[in-house]
């Protein structure tokens, strides 16, 4: 049997801006949302912890009692000049373009193609690990991770819904990454 990378995604926690439907900041997590949702399970098994640079992806960990390697990778998507402002805020036509065109970066920003291409060099990293990897990060990243692993269209990047405070597993054999599960809540 060959080898296998288990990598498990978390998804931080509720954040005001989430919660808001804001484009994010470096926000912290709302912990009275965290403490309403009652015991974590128990802390989640690895053999390397990786989180994303963002005070929300790190505070996630703590709650895990994990403390984990900051990698840049996993940094939320890139909202540029949105950052902050709410959907309401930005113009139809705009916000449209951003949730269709996989190209858009109008916004100062990344744009789909550009999280993609980031992560696909990421998880090439993750797969010649050969152990059991968790990693901290943000919805738009486990998009990503989703979509490369089943070669799915940049256009179905909106199409998948992950939650806070979720994980999604995937494996690593031979020469490919398999969907175990997906947005399974904590």
């Amino acid at each position: 049997m060959s080898p296998v990378t288990r990598l498990t995604l978390v998804t931080h926690a509720i954040t005001d801006a989430v919660r808001a439907a804001r484009f994010p900041l470096d926000e912290p997590l709302d912990i009275r949302e965290v403490e309403r949702g009652g015991e974590l399970p128990d802390p989640l098994r690895a053999d390397l912890v990786q989180v994303g640079p963002e005070a929300r992806a790190a505070q996630t960990a703590s709650l895990f009692g994990l403390d984990g390697v900051t990698e840049p990778a996993l940094a939320d998507l890139n909202s540029g000049s949105w950052a902050g402002s709410s959907m309401d805020a930005i113009p139809g036509d705009q916000l449209m373009d951003w949730l269709t065109d996989p190209e858009f970066r109008s916004h100062g920003g990344e744009s789909v193609t550009d999280l993609l291409s980031r992560t696909r060099t990421w998880m090439a990293a993750v797969a010649t690990r050969q152990c059991r990897v968790v990693a901290f990060t943000h919805p738009g990243v486990v998009r990503a991770c989703i979509l490369l692993a089943l070669a799915a269209p940049p256009t179905s990047f909106w199409r998948l819904d992950i939650p806070p405070l979720s994980t999604t597993t995937l494996h690593f054999r031979g020469n490919a990454w398999t969907v175990r599960g997906t947005a399974q809540p904590l």
